[in-house]
């Protein structure tokens, strides 16, 4: 059996890694600028984080979630008191698009309406509901684009307005700081006034810190620096560094019912040890002040550089955007220098998202190596 060729794959296969280096098969080494898509928070094979594991290997991997398991407890109470939401309620599952797909089917249960307002190079998943409201019509099957979802601009609140007077809308999906589609961002005031429309006209409001949350941004999550209050929160890639988890914070106002939501893997033993280990580890290590620091030193280095007409995102979320296309850039770092980076859909735009552990040490190198391959062997 072959797999099913769906990713372009670069000529490279890591066996080992550990914080922010990536080994491969023949024993070189990577500096991983990209976090494996900004999965990894605390470093890849972090001791805190495989001693927990091994230990909960020894216990037990997986029950279902038709017993009690006090680990979803304990995680729910340490994610709230980490980040500011202590009175929500934790629903878990296995990915961002799941946690996307609950938001958007929870705000429908809530509201009992069924369009959903997203936004222009936004990207929520690739299952139904997510990838309905995910601006990419490549990956939106005739089976997907049944769904009402209207898009649009970022910044535009009268837009938004005039779709909310109409009174069909169950939620409004929005990243604070776009992933995959190339680190826009909504104004403060934009997304102040997205909150009280939302309430006005009785839509939920969703904010997906899928890729953006757990610190990256410099704050627990990217949203707080706009000082709102989502209706639901959708979380996942940095939750469990690498072990699949991912869920949705809702406000107690919304309120569950037995059978509304419900999943097999979510939530297991296995999956709660991690995600809670990456928040201790988040917490003793400071990792979120050093995501804010070692973000501003990269900025204040970066400016510089041949090409680079623009900084884009907040902490350790950035964008580089050049004055040409960096396919062929990302090649050279990854064949020459031996630093993963990651693209967008601004094909202009390398994306930057490595463990929050990193510090200078590893911003000069990255900073080096660009210059190696734009200076002393500029791009055609």
């Amino acid at each position: 059996m072959k797999l099913f060729d769906v990713y372009p794959l670069y000529d490279v296969e890591p066996i080992n890694a550990y914080d922010a280096i990536v080994v491969d098969k023949n024993g070189t080494e990577y500096l991983d600028m990209y976090g494996g898509h900004a999965v990894i928070s605390i470093g890849h094979s972090h001791p805190h984080y495989v001693k927990k594991i091994k230990e909960q290997i020894e216990k037990i991997g997986f029950y279902s979630n038709a017993v009690q398991n006090s680990l979803q407890t304990k995680l729910a109470k340490k994610l709230g008191a980490l980040s500011g939401y202590d009175d929500y309620q934790l629903f878990l599952c296995n990915s961002g698009a799941e946690a996307n797909e609950n938001a958007l089917k929870l705000a429908s249960f809530y509201t009992g309406k069924s369009r959903v307002i997203a936004f222009h190079n936004g990207f929520h998943g690739r299952t139904s509901a997510a990838v309905a409201a995910t601006d990419n019509p490549r990956i939106n099957s005739p089976l997907n684009t049944q769904q009402n979802v209207t898009f649009l601009p970022l910044n535009q609140i009268e837009l938004v307005r005039t779709e909310l007077e109409k009174g069909d809308v169950c939620a409004v999906i929005i990243e604070p700081i776009q992933g995959v589609g190339g680190l826009d961002e909504g104004t403060t005031a934009f997304f102040t006034t997205l909150e009280t429309l939302c309430h006005e006209f009785g839509a939920v409001l969703i904010v997906d810190e899928v890729q953006s949350g757990y610190g990256r941004s410099g704050n627990f999550f990217a949203h707080q620096y706009h000082e709102i209050t989502p209706d639901i929160i959708s979380i996942a890639k940095g939750m469990g560094n690498g072990f699949p988890i991912g869920g949705i914070l809702i406000a107690p106002h919304i309120k569950p019912d037995y059978g509304m939501l419900g999943t097999t893997f979510g939530g297991n033993h296995l999956a709660c040890v991690a995600a809670l280990s990456v928040l201790e580890v988040i917490e003793t290590e400071n990792l979120i002040d050093n995501a804010r620091l070692t973000g501003a030193y990269f900025e204040s280095k970066v400016h510089d550089l041949p090409g680079v007409e623009r900084v884009k995102g907040k902490g350790l979320m950035l964008g580089l955007e050049f004055d040409f296309e960096v396919s062929e850039l990302r090649k050279r770092l990854i064949y020459e220098e031996h630093i993963f980076t990651g693209g967008a859909m601004n094909k202009k735009l390398l994306r930057i998202l490595p463990p929050l552990t990193i510090g200078k040490k590893e911003i000069d190198q990255f900073i080096k190596a660009l210059q190696s391959v734009l200076v002393e062997k500029p791009m055609i």
